[in-house]
């Protein structure tokens, strides 16, 4: 029982502080369904439940990093993996675009670096002739960042289904990061 109601707190900060990174830790507390003493006995201080987020935070990325199978296949397949597990993060992402500064902790934000797991991905795919390559792992890992973003703010904007914008996000990524021969084999 602990250990869910913890999650929902932060399930719950995580969505709220998506929307808005001022909101009270009542908020919070009225989202996650529990009382503010509740959250409180959880989480004492704000910095608290910030840091826990973070935590939160990094750990779904590396979630999705683990179920995306970086080491298996060929690069664009490996890559096509990625960009869907990270799309499902959901909350994760608005917090992620919305509010950088509650998130600055992660890690992946400096545009020049990128995870070492992304960076062999990536190489993979030059030598197995399914990436582009002349273009750089950390290229490859910003463009997919960035359509990230769009595709989140597409979906926001319109009505326009996940499934549909998924399959629109994948399109773009493995199009723009792929050598022809490898974009057509889906």
């Amino acid at each position: 029982m602990r250990a869910r109601t913890r999650q929902a707190i932060l399930d719950a900060a995580i969505t709220v502080l998506g929307q808005e990174p001022t909101v009270s830790l009542g908020a919070i507390a009225a989202a996650a369904d529990v009382g503010r003493t509740t959250l409180h006995r959880y989480f004492p201080e704000r910095s608290e439940l910030l840091r826990a987020v973070n935590a939160e935070v990094t750990a779904r990325l590396e979630r999705a990093v683990g179920l995306a199978r970086l080491d298996e296949g060929r690069g664009i397949d490996a890559l096509r993996r990625l960009t869907r597990e990270y799309f499902d993060l959901g909350d994760v992402l608005s917090l992620i675009f919305n509010q950088p500064h509650l998130t600055a902790e992660v890690g992946w934000a400096d545009p020049g670096v990128c995870d070492p797991r992304f960076e062999t991905m990536v190489r993979r795919g030059h030598e197995d002739g399914t990436l582009d390559p002349d273009l750089p792992p950390p290229w490859v890992h910003n463009l997919l960042w960035a359509q990230l973003y769009a595709a989140y703010g597409y979906l926001a904007d319109s009505d326009t289904s996940r499934h549909t914008v998924l399959g629109l996000l994948v399109r773009t990524v493995t199009g723009a990061a792929g050598v022809k021969s490898a974009r057509i084999e889906e």
